[in-house]
């Protein structure tokens, strides 16, 4: 493990430790904001465990790999884990509270590393419920700092509330605490699939997500958000008023394409198959990494896309890891019956560069956070399917704002059909009542990908962390 002793300087320099929770949607975030400090001359502890710390390391120009001091703590697993197994994306999501007891496992060596390197700063994720004492203790001051934008934490709990939602049912209606209207926060499907993890007594071993977030929560001196207040000001607003603390957005970390990269046969094979697209005319597919549809699910967004009629490259992910032994399976004849005009691609791909290729009409996500803060900035409208945590919301908040449409389900069961597929996909990428989304979309970008506004949001930010360090 290694350790930092900072040289404070002229008092304008900090030494910031970022601590995410487990999970890439999560670590790639705090990775790109320490990317923009160490940048601005600031120093950064990045701190994590052996393994996503080397799975991060290849993102990272190789100038700025050495400038950030990546801090390996000592991971004992546990033994209802995969060997290995360190981060959402190696594990069932029925094994998930156990990486979070074996992350719990994590507090004696980052104590450790805190005593010893003294940051300015700690900026922790939401699943440290026990470390706020820690960094207070220490005299370190301490912030939130998750993936999730600020009307996603605001439609959970806030401190002075008592928790009167008892039943899946009790979420599928606006808080108490938000004043002005807002999409529905859950649907009955998605809640169902969240609920005991959110509500359930404590264990023995395992707290529930909801006491996490409060004890990072009411003990963070500060709440950073991913977001800015061209999208949402009224939330951000809202969040300062409820928790009574600052609520800063660090703007929306747009991702930069990276001028210095050297093509590899991958992207050129991909690139050869977009160039010989029509101009906007090409459906990109694609699900993060911790989205997996049921099989009927697959199959329905298969069938979906062959009845649109539209060309499309599917980045096809059938296992969330190598513990996954179900892999989905495309309908028999698929790929044979839109070989012409589709293209399954099983490999790994550049993201950023295929979503600014001008053949890419619009991009059929699972509306994570990243992955919309990416299809804005290249100005791609989004048919969006969500699966899993904040999605659903993500996505009515996009939907609402008219930056991407919902293919429409059942409320209860989730179920959709292939014609809802079908139809959203060629609303949107060409038809007259679609022309709304592509427009908007192109406002939006003019928010998300100026990199000069964003660059401001983080530089407020840094400012606020010097004068109170």
């Amino acid at each position: 493990m290694e350790n930092i002793k900072e040289t404070k300087g002229d008092g304008t320099k900090l030494h910031v430790a970022m601590f995410p929770w487990l999970a890439f949607g999560h670590l790639v975030p705090q990775l790109e904001l320490s990317m923009l400090m160490v940048q601005k001359g600031h120093t950064v502890s990045f701190i994590s465990t052996p393994r996503n710390i080397d799975r991060l390391l290849p993102r990272l120009p190789e100038n700025l790999s050495s400038a950030i001091n990546f801090v390996k703590l000592p991971f004992a697993g546990h033994k209802k884990l995969p060997v290995d197994a360190e981060a959402t994306t190696d594990v069932p999501f029925d094994l998930v509270p156990y990486l979070k007891i074996a992350f719990d496992g994590l507090r004696v060596p980052l104590t450790e590393f805190l005593e010893s390197s003294k940051p300015d700063w700690l900026l922790q994720d939401f699943a440290s419920y026990w470390l706020p004492p820690i960094a207070s203790r220490l005299g370190i001051k301490n912030a939130y700092f998750g993936p999730f934008n600020s009307a996603c934490l605001g439609i959970h709990k806030p401190p002075g509330y008592e928790e009167y939602r008892t039943s899946p049912e009790d979420f599928l209606t606006n808080p108490k605490w938000v004043p002005f209207k807002t999409p529905a926060p859950f649907q009955l499907y998605e809640i169902q699939n969240m609920f005991e993890g959110m509500m359930s007594e404590s264990t023995e071993e395992n707290i529930p997500d909801m006491e996490r977030v409060a004890g990072v929560m009411s003990g963070c001196e500060i709440i950073v958000v991913r977001s800015c207040n061209e999208y949402e000001a009224e939330w951000l607003g809202l969040a300062q008023d409820l928790h009574r603390k600052p609520v800063i957005p660090v703007g929306v970390l747009p991702p930069k394409l990276d001028r210095n990269f050297k093509d590899t046969d991958a992207w050129l094979s991909a690139k050869k198959l977009l160039d010989s697209r029509k101009s906007k005319s090409v459906v990109y597919v694609t699900f993060g990494t911790e989205a997996k549809p049921s099989q009927s699910e697959f199959n329905t967004i298969a069938l979906g896309l062959e009845l649109s009629g539209l060309p499309f490259f599917w980045v096809l992910k059938t296992q969330r890891g190598q513990w996954d032994t179900e892999p989905l399976e495309l309908p028999e004849g698929f790929e044979e019956r839109t070989a012409e005009r589709g293209i399954v691609w099983r490999g790994w791909v550049e993201q950023l560069r295929t979503l600014n290729h001008d053949s890419i009409g619009l991009i059929f996500t699972h509306s994570g956070w990243g992955s919309m803060i990416e299809a804005v900035t290249f100005a791609k409208p989004m048919v969006m399917l969500s699966f899993v945590y904040d999605q659903g919301y993500n996505g009515r908040v996009a939907e609402e704002k008219k930056i991407g449409r919902m293919i429409p389900r059942d409320d209860t069961t989730g179920i959709f059909t292939k014609e809802d597929v079908a139809k959203s996909l060629r609303l949107v990428m060409d038809g007259e009542e679609g022309k709304v989304y592509r427009d908007n979309v192109k406002d939006m970008k003019g928010v998300f990908g100026d990199m000069d506004t964003q660059d401001r949001y983080v530089d407020s930010f840094l400012d606020y962390l010097v004068a109170h360090r």
